[in-house]
């Protein structure tokens, strides 16, 4: 049982008050990935210093839009003012990048590093931050999780964060070529600097 206090700098009441929010958000698989991620982030932000209270409420709500309507994303997408060549793609994206506006809208969260970490999450970007890492990272390697070089990957993150990021960036980058999917442009940026080594 995962047990902080929050100080309602970053969310307006307690843990369990947003545990019950995302829980009636998703369905029972989703919510216990989620706290999969929020167990693997809290551990990852105390083996790097990082904030443990950002960590955990970014990890809550990484996954808060995942099982929103296409029509949800996209109507937020034109009453913000998002880019519009966010309407080209799907819900692999929207729940990260669009997911931020409805988390902000909805939960009354506004730290913007919160919100980058979920804005991030799925595709990663050049720059982020420890947090944006630490999110990143953690949605990867959350116990729940079960495929070939995910036991690699959480050794390597217990070690090297960094390091960490290179190797999921690799091998998310090597599925989606399998899979003849379209690669999100971020990720193309994420890839060319996390594992390729171009800094520019």
């Amino acid at each position: 049982m995962t047990k902080i206090k929050y100080s309602q700098k970053y969310y307006p009441g307690t843990r369990e008050e947003l545990v019950s929010k995302i829980k009636t958000a998703m369905s029972p698989r989703r919510f216990q990935h989620v706290l999969g991620v929020e167990q693997a982030a809290i551990q990852l932000a105390k083996d790097n210093q990082a904030d443990v209270e950002k960590a955990s409420i970014a990890a809550l709500v990484h996954d808060y839009a995942k099982e929103r309507s296409d029509s949800d994303f996209q109507a937020v997408i034109q009453t913000k003012h998002l880019d519009p060549d966010l309407l080209r793609w799907d819900n692999f994206i929207w729940h990260g990048v669009v997911g931020a506006e409805m988390i902000a809208t909805e939960l009354g969260i506004t730290d913007p590093e919160i919100l980058d970490a979920v804005r991030k999450h799925t595709v990663g970007a050049k720059d982020m931050t420890l947090l944006d890492r630490i999110i990143y990272v953690a949605d990867y390697i959350e116990p729940g999780r079960d495929f070939p070089g995910v036991q690699e990957a959480r050794l390597i993150a217990q070690k090297d964060l960094n390091e960490a990021v290179s190797y999921e960036t690799q091998h998310t980058l090597e599925h989606l070529l399998q899979m003849k999917k379209v690669i999100y442009p971020a990720a193309m940026e994420t890839y060319n600097y996390w594992v390729a080594g171009k800094l520019d």
